[in-house]
């Protein structure tokens, strides 16, 4: 999947920053903030591709960096704690066979645009729509005064056509972002891992850290959120895996302050991982978190702790996806 940056009417490689030609062919798009790509979001996106393939087109997903609520919201304080980097929205919408990422720099600017002109200049001028595909719930443009209804009417004066995907619905629950964070926040990762349609990932920089763990014989990474707004789950110990070197491994992940060694000032995110060896500093990795295993306890002392870590292994290595 391309991954492509928009700026003030330039187009460039999301990844190198060099300015490319992005050319004007027939597609089908969708267009959305996608925050998690949960299950709602893949009937979209799945529904888009299913268009693309069948009428011989380019397959094109829209989305915002950063998130519009970030932008938006900034004077209220309404920050939105993100369920998705960008990163990690991009491998799951490759995951649905995506062909082309569109990423719009989203900004104060950006939003004061009409759902008319986004739709005229984005989508049809620079894209090529020839099919979009949204939920039943989308707004767009300015204040999100963009409906369904205003695509419908642009359709028939631009020959494009367009296709509204109905709610997805779990046991009568709506599929939301909303929901999925208070599930997250309670620590319930699997309901939310149902309601994302994956694990739920979490992504960083390995980074030195206090090797603490190494002394009780279960060393971990660190891993450096820097100051993104990433949602991190309820504070807790996690069943994880990850990727590394295109091999998968399991991992027990560690959130929260780490009350056994001190109060940390922020939250700290480190994980033990089984069956590897080798130098990871440097290197970024996404976790992917399956379960959870249990709240933070401050032990009383490292030797209770290396007890405790022998257990968790234990439950980690039976544990079945």
């Amino acid at each position: 999947m391309r991954v492509v940056s928009y700026q003030e009417q330039c187009i460039s490689d999301y990844h190198t920053g060099r300015e490319i030609s992005f050319p004007r062919i027939p597609s089908a798009v969708t267009v959305g903030s996608y925050d998690g790509v949960h299950a709602g979001h893949r009937k979209i996106i799945g529904r888009m591709v299913e268009i693309a393939s069948s009428w011989h087109v380019r397959s094109v997903v829209v989305t915002f960096e950063p998130h519009p609520r970030q932008v938006v919201n900034r004077e209220s304080g309404d920050s939105v704690r993100l369920l998705s980097l960008l990163e990690e929205k991009a491998a799951l919408i490759e995951s649905l066979g995506v062909e082309w990422l569109f990423v719009i720099k989203f900004d104060s600017a950006f939003a004061a645009q009409s759902s008319g002109l986004f739709i005229q200049r984005v989508l049809l001028d620079i894209i090529g729509a020839r099919h979009v595909i949204i939920g039943y719930d989308h707004g767009f443009g300015r204040d999100r005064q963009g409906s369904v209804q205003t695509l419908r009417r642009m359709a028939g004066e631009n020959d494009f056509d367009v296709t509204v995907v109905d709610e997805v619905r779990l046991v009568s629950e709506h599929f939301s972002s909303t929901r999925i964070r208070k599930l997250l926040l309670d620590g319930r990762i699997g309901e939310a891992n149902v309601f994302l349609g994956a694990p739920y990932p979490v992504s960083g920089n390995v980074v030195n850290g206090a090797k603490k763990g190494r002394e009780i014989g279960f060393p971990t990474v660190n891993i450096d959120m820097g100051s993104t707004l990433k949602l991190l789950p309820k504070f807790g110990v996690y069943i994880a895996e990850t990727t590394i070197d295109g091999r998968e491994y399991q991992a027990m992940m560690n959130i929260g302050i780490r009350p056994t060694f001190a109060v940390d000032a922020v939250p700290v995110v480190e994980a033990h991982i089984l069956d590897y060896s080798g130098d990871l500093y440097g290197r970024r990795l996404t976790f992917r978190l399956l379960d959870r295993l249990r709240d933070e306890i401050r032990f009383s002392s490292l030797e209770a702790l290396r007890e405790q870590l022998i257990k968790d292994k234990i439950v980690v290595e039976q544990y079945r996806k």
